[in-house]
C-alpha cells in the first residue's frame, strides 16, 4: 500500500512534470527546450533543479530583469525576454508613447541573441526598433534612448554580475522620463506597471514578430564620444600616465578613444582583459569592488610607472580608480573617495547647482555642499532616483562606483566619462608633482576624516534579514560608539531602510536589493587636527569598533 508521503511525493513530481510541459510547449527556443527535457528525464534526481526553474518567473523590477542563463520562467532565456519585450511594447503602446525603442547589448553570453529577440517583438507591434552598431557600453544606450527620440531603450546587460549570468534594463525617452527622467531607468510605478502587462500576455507563440530592426549608424559613438569629451576642460594639464582594463567587458575601445580626444593619450590596457570575453577567465568576479579584481592593473600600473589606474566594469557604467602611495605600492580608492573628489573639482571649477548622493554613501559630501553654499540632496540607493534629485543637478554619485559627471546629457551613471574626469583631477594633481591622495588629505584637513565601512550579512534563509531589521527597530541603540543618537529614522513603509546617526557616528542599515544579504553601511568622523595620520589612525579602529558593535545589535557575527 502506498505511503501518503510517497503519494505527496509523486504528485509533487507528476505537477511538476506537467509544469514543465506546458512550458516547453510555448518556449521558442529549442536548445531550451532541450535543456528542459533533459531534466526532465533525470527525474527523481533533477527535481530540485527543476522546481527551482519553476520556482516562478524573473520579475520585472526597478533594474529591469537580471538573472541565470538557463531555460525555464526562473532564467534568462528567449522565452522570458520574448514576454518582457512584449509587456514593455504593450505598456509603451498604454501609455501612448511615440518614437521608437533603442536596443543595445553588452558581449555577455545570449545578449546579441536577446537584443535581436527584442527587436523582433518591437517591430512585430508596429514600432521601430533600432539596434545598436554592436556590443556597446550600458552609457550609450542611456545618452543614445534621448539622442534618437526614442520612447524608451533597453540594454541587454548583466553589468559587472558573474559570467552566468544576463540581464535587462529600460530606461526612458523624453515623453515619459519628462524633465528629470529623460535618458533614466524606470522607477515605480513603471516596473509593476510592465510587470502587469508580461503577467497579462497569452501564450508566446501568438505575439507577432517582425524583423531584427534597423542597425545604428557608428556615428552614434562619435556623439556619443563628443558629448563625454566636452566635460574636460582644454586648457587644464593633459599630460599623465594612465593605465587601464575594462575588466573583459565592453568598455575597453571606447575608454581609450575618449581618452585620446580628450588630449591625455590612450592608456595602456592590461593586455588580458583587454577584448571582451564573456567567460571574465582573469577574475574570480568582475566586478572592480570585489577583492583581486584589480590586481593585474595594480601590477600593470606599478611596471609603468603610470600616474593613475582605472577600472571599468564590464558594461562600462561603473568605474574606479587606483593611486600610487609612498611605498610604491598601489591603493585602490573607495567609491567614496572618487565621489569627494569628483564633488570638489566641480565645485571649484564653478559648476553651479545640486549635488547628490545616496543615503548609504559618505555625508562628506554634505559637509561639501554646506560649508561652499552648494545645494544638497540624499536620495534612496540607486541611480534611477540621483538622477531625478533635481532639474539642476551638477553631479552625482553612489558608493558603488557609480558617477554621474554630466547629467545635462546623460542621467545615469557613467564610468567612461567619470573616468575623463577622474584623469583631469590626476593630471592637474601630476603637474604638481601630487597625486589624488594628496588632494584627499586636503580635503580632510578642511572637513575631517570620513572613514566608511560595511557589514555585509549573507544568508540562505531571507526570513534572517527580516528577523535583523526587526532587532534593530524594537531594540533602538542609545548610542554609538558611546556618543547619544541623535537620529533615529525609519523609512518604512516606503523603503526598509533605518538610520541611525550620532554626532560623529552614522549606521544605515537595509536589505540588499540584489543579493541574499542585509547591509549595513558604516560612517565615523574625526577632526583631522594637526596630526592627520593619526586621526585616520583613530578613525579606523572607530569603525572597527563600529562594526563590531552593530554586529551585537543585529544579533549576527561580525
Amino acid at each position: 500500500m502506498e505511503s501518503s508521503h510517497t503519494a505527496d511525493v509523486t504528485n509533487g513530481l507528476d505537477a511538476l512534470r506537467a509544469e514543465a510541459l506546458t512550458w516547453i510547449t510555448d518556449d521558442p527556443d529549442k536548445s531550451s527546450r532541450d535543456e528542459l527535457y533533459s531534466l526532465l528525464d533525470r527525474l527523481p534526481d533533477s527535481a530540485g533543479e527543476l522546481a527551482d526553474r519553476f520556482a516562478g518567473r524573473l520579475r520585472f523590477g526597478t533594474a529591469g530583469l537580471r538573472g541565470p542563463l538557463r531555460a525555464g520562467p526562473n532564467g534568462m532565456n528567449r522565452a522570458v525576454v520574448r514576454a518582457a519585450a512584449a509587456g514593455l511594447v504593450d505598456w509603451l503602446g498604454a501609455k501612448e508613447a511615440e518614437g521608437p525603442v533603442v536596443i543595445g547589448y553588452d558581449a555577455r553570453h545570449g545578449s546579441r541573441d536577446f537584443a535581436a529577440e527584442t527587436a523582433r517583438v518591437v517591430t512585430g507591434a508596429g514600432r521601430r526598433a533600432l539596434v545598436m552598431p554592436g556590443p556597446l557600453p550600458t552609457p550609450i544606450t542611456a545618452f543614445a534612448v534621448t539622442r534618437l527620440e526614442g520612447a524608451a531603450a533597453v540594454q541587454v546587460t548583466a553589468s559587472h554580475n558573474p559570467p552566468q549570468d544576463n540581464g535587462y534594463k529600460v530606461y526612458l525617452g523624453r515623453g515619459l522620463g519628462g524633465e528629470l527622467g529623460a535618458g533614466a531607468q524606470i522607477v515605480p510605478p513603471a516596473d509593476t506597471e510592465i510587470e502587469r502587462a508580461i503577467a497579462g500576455l497569452g501564450p508566446l507563440s501568438e505575439i507577432p514578430l517582425g524583423d531584427e530592426g534597423e542597425t545604428v549608424d557608428e556615428s552614434i559613438v562619435d556623439e556619443y564620444l563628443a558629448a563625454v569629451t566636452s566635460v574636460v576642460d582644454p586648457d587644464d594639464p593633459k599630460r599623465l600616465g594612465s593605465v587601464a582594463t575594462p575588466m573583459h567587458g565592453v568598455g575597453g575601445a571606447t575608454l581609450a578613444r575618449a581618452m585620446e580626444l580628450a588630449g591625455f593619450g590612450k592608456p595602456t590596457l592590461v593586455t588580458e582583459q583587454a577584448d571582451p570575453d564573456p567567460d571574465f577567465p582573469t577574475v574570480a568576479s568582475p566586478n572592480p569592488e570585489e577583492p583581486g579584481a584589480i590586481d593585474r592593473l595594480k601590477a600593470l600600473a606599478a611596471e609603468e610607472g603610470a600616474d593613475v589606474a582605472l577600472a571599468l566594469d564590464p558594461d562600462a557604467d561603473r568605474c574606479s580608480a587606483a593611486v600610487p602611495t609612498a611605498d610604491g605600492s598601489w591603493r585602490q580608492l573607495t567609491g567614496n573617495e572618487v565621489g569627494v573628489l569628483l564633488a570638489d573639482h566641480w565645485m571649484r571649477k564653478g559648476r553651479r547647482g545640486t549635488y547628490a548622493t545616496t543615503i548609504v554613501s559618505t555625508t562628506m559630501l554634505k559637509a561639501m555642499c554646506r560649508a561652499r553654499g552648494f545645494g544638497y540632496e540624499e536620495t534612496l540607493t540607486g541611480f534611477k532616483w540621483l538622477a531625478r534629485a533635481g532639474a539642476d543637478l551638477a553631479f552625482a554619485f553612489e558608493e558603488a562606483l557609480g558617477y554621474c559627471v554630466a547629467p545635462e546629457f546623460l542621467r545615469d551613471k557613467d564610468g567612461i566619462s567619470a573616468a575623463l574626469v577622474i584623469a583631469e583631477i590626476a593630471a592637474g594633481q601630476a603637474a604638481k608633482f601630487a597625486t589624488l591622495d594628496d588632494r584627499l588629505d586636503e580635503l580632510a584637513e578642511e572637513f575631517g576624516v570620513y572613514e566608511t565601512g560595511q557589514l555585509s550579512i549573507r544568508v540562505e534563509d531571507l526570513s534572517e534579514i527580516e528577523a535583523c531589521m526587526k532587532r534593530l527597530r524594537s531594540h533602538r541603540p542609545s548610542t554609538l560608539l558611546d556618543e547619544p543618537v541623535a537620529v533615529y529614522e525609519d523609512r518604512l513603509p516606503d523603503a526598509d531602510v533605518v538610520i541611525v546617526e550620532s554626532a560623529n557616528a552614522r549606521v544605515v542599515a537595509r536589505p540588499s536589493g540584489t543579493e541574499p544579504k542585509l547591509k549595513a553601511y558604516l560612517e565615523v568622523r574625526e577632526e583631522a587636527g594637526n596630526d592627520l595620520d593619526a586621526a585616520r589612525e583613530r578613525a579606523r579602529a572607530s569603525i572597527t569598533a563600529l562594526r563590531a558593535e552593530v554586529a551585537q545589535t543585529l544579533g549576527v557575527e561580525n
